[in-house]
């Protein structure tokens, strides 16, 4: 214990000390969704005078930083990430210098080792032990490793507030530390959202999917805390997902979720990421049946499709007659990321009783004028995150339709049975125009 002491003592320093180890041209890396540096990147933000050619990455954090926020002039730093949230976001659109790279989560160690290449890497992580161990917290297990492997200099950002989380090579010890700092501040939250109406009706035609021991993936947003809602009456689910999201824990704690028949790695609830409200955070604290596990083995298909009856549940932004999902860009505006969408969908499929299952609304309104989400077409420029050949079930307000072994005069059909009825029988005359149907 008096070594554990010593060796906090001897890295412990302050943040303006500790960010003096970032040089001109290093690439640092300073967080992800719910792990995130506030004390350092603040530090080096003071530092814009005295560096050259920074490039910070970063994906989808859950909290701003000046580093991406302030305007581009008279700065050194530039962007590059892996999943776009809304901070990211808003550095491309006050013209930060900017990249950004597509890839399934399933291949983040290969990004990091080949793209990323980061120099410095600032670590959020727990309290350390009696051993001097420190936990990467809520989502950090997803890539810290990965960073390590290429990191020159390592700085932690300690903080009384961050769960101390088991998981996959989720450890790491403050003695092979460069430096440390210490933090106060809350962990970042995301708001699950409350469900309306239509995701209340959206949820209804998923629910009868889900059985007794199944494994779920679900996301963040009212539509996940709809379904989570409506599962209190299921028996020995299972959790094997990108992301845990406080629906699934209210499950946990509800006694629905036992992992006892996954058949694989069973008793444990096994995620990439995490992002809800302090009290998932102080649940997830010391909890020996929550395992935070790589993105590359999270998001792994070989690995989702061991877990028996996995029911994947996605959403996106829009979907084509063909059921062909667009979920990260619309024309050639960028929104998030290809992320783990079809890893999941392809894994979901795999798995022995399992199914795959895009949801979303039919339509939304905009400046009182409502627009379909299922359209004859995409925009111009618009990516495809889920080809038709992956497509299984589709689910709107209107229903749920296994798309998989349909014609695809069928399929057509069935996807403009899902629009909106305002928008279908412009969508039939189109389909009829170009011999679809």
């Amino acid at each position: 214990m008096e070594m554990t002491k010593n060796d906090l003592k001897n890295k412990l320093t302050s943040p303006e000390e500790a960010v003096k180890l970032v040089h001109d041209h290093d690439r640092v890396f300073i967080g992800l969704v719910s792990n995130i540096t506030p004390v350092l990147s603040d530090a080096l933000w003071e530092r814009r005078h005295e560096l050259n050619d920074i490039t910070i990455i970063s994906g989808l954090l859950l909290r701003p930083t000046r580093l991406y926020t302030e305007p581009a002039e008279n700065q050194p730093f530039k962007m590059l990430s892996l999943f776009l949230g809304p901070f990211e976001r808003t550095a491309m659109k006050i013209g930060r210098p900017s990249a950004f790279t597509s890839l399934h989560l399933s291949q983040v160690d290969d990004w990091f080792h080949n793209i990323g290449k980061v120099s410095v890497v600032f670590i959020s992580a727990s309290m350390p032990d009696e051993n001097g161990n420190v936990s990467f917290g809520v989502s950090g297990g997803s890539v810290y490793r990965f960073l390590l492997d290429t990191a020159e200099r390592i700085i932690l950002e300690l903080n009384p507030n961050m769960p101390y989380v088991y998981g996959q090579d989720n450890i790491f010890n403050i003695k092979d530390a460069d430096a440390i700092v210490m933090s106060d501040k809350a962990i970042p939250e995301m708001a699950e959202g409350e469900p309306d109406e239509i995701t209340e009706k959206i949820s209804d035609q998923i629910v009868p999917l889900i059985p007794d021991g199944a494994t779920i993936q679900l996301g963040i947003g009212g539509l996940s805390s709809a379904i989570g809602g409506k599962l209190t009456d299921k028996n020995d689910l299972g959790i094997f997902s990108e992301m845990l999201c406080p629906s699934m824990v209210k499950l946990m704690k509800n006694g629905n979720v036992t992992n006892k028949y996954k058949g694989f790695m069973d008793g444990k609830s096994v995620y990439a990421f995490a992002a809800g409200d302090k009290a998932m955070y102080d649940f997830m604290d010391h909890n020996e049946n929550i395992y935070n596990a790589y993105f590359s083995f999270a998001n792994d298909p070989r690995m989702i499709m061991k877990n028996k009856k996995m029911i994947s549940i996605n959403t996106a932004m829009a979907i084509n007659l063909y059921g062909e999902t667009a979920a990260d860009a619309i024309g050639y505006h960028q929104y998030s990321a290809i992320g783990g969408q079809l890893d999941y969908v392809r894994g979901a499929q795999w798995s022995e009783g399992g199914k795959s299952i895009i949801a979303m609304d039919s339509s939304y309104i905009k400046n009182g004028k409502r627009y379909s989400k299922i359209n004859f077409t995409f925009p111009e420029g618009t990516p495809i995150s889920t080809p038709r050949s992956d497509i299984e079930y589709v689910a709107t307000e209107y229903g749920c339709i296994d798309l998989k072994h349909l014609t695809m005069a069928d399929r057509v059909r069935a996807m403009i049975s899902l629009a909106h009825p305002d928008f279908r029988d412009e969508l039939t005359e189109k389909a009829r125009h170009v011999d679809l149907i």
